[in-house]
């Protein structure tokens, strides 16, 4: 009687915790938009990956520089790898941290949050606290946002000839789906 006590305790608490809290990134878009004055300059990239501990509430995400796309011309895309992002020197830009807000990331439902941590973009990490939407639904967690990023806070230097064309301050569109399972 008292192994099946047991049996039935550990079956219980194995199945209060079955519920997975580390989640990867399936799908992905990351985008970012400069606007000045006399040129528009928008790429995107589906190659940002990432990982998610939703009973923590930690997580860590990076973008592969090199595959942002939708330039508006070859020699564009070029400069910005090369110019001003260095790609080769610093492949990916990276964010982790935490959610400061005391959610459960393991309910279902939808919550406006607040992801603090560590903004790396060209070698250069500032602290940010970053508005997110969070919506947790059956097959996993989506995380939505959208911010703006100094490019000088990252080491990124607009020379005076090209300050009309490349705006000082961008905007980020992040959409990042997780699921559980192993890292890809």
């Amino acid at each position: 009687m008292r192994k099946q006590v047991l049996f039935l305790a550990l079956f219980v608490l194995g199945s209060a915790v079955a519920q997975p809290a580390h989640m990867r990134v399936e799908r992905s878009t990351v985008s970012f938009i400069s606007e000045a004055p006399l040129e528009t300059i928008e790429a995107a990239t589906v190659k940002t990956v990432g990982l998610l501990d939703a009973a923590a509430r930690t997580f860590a995400v990076q973008i592969p520089i090199a595959t942002l796309e939708g330039f508006t011309s070859p020699l564009q895309r070029e400069h910005f790898n090369e110019n001003y992002l260095v790609s080769r020197t610093w492949p990916n830009a990276t964010f982790q941290g935490r959610i400061i807000e005391t959610v459960d990331l393991t309910k279902l439902g939808s919550y406006d949050v607040r992801a603090k941590g560590m903004l790396s973009i060209r070698g250069e990490a500032k602290e940010r606290i970053i508005p997110c939407r969070v919506v947790v639904h059956p097959l996993g967690v989506e995380v939505t946002s959208s911010f703006e990023v100094v490019l000088e806070d990252h080491g990124i230097r607009i020379p005076r000839v090209v300050q009309q064309k490349i705006a000082a301050t961008v905007r980020l569109e992040v959409d990042l789906h997780f699921v559980t399972g192993p890292a890809r």
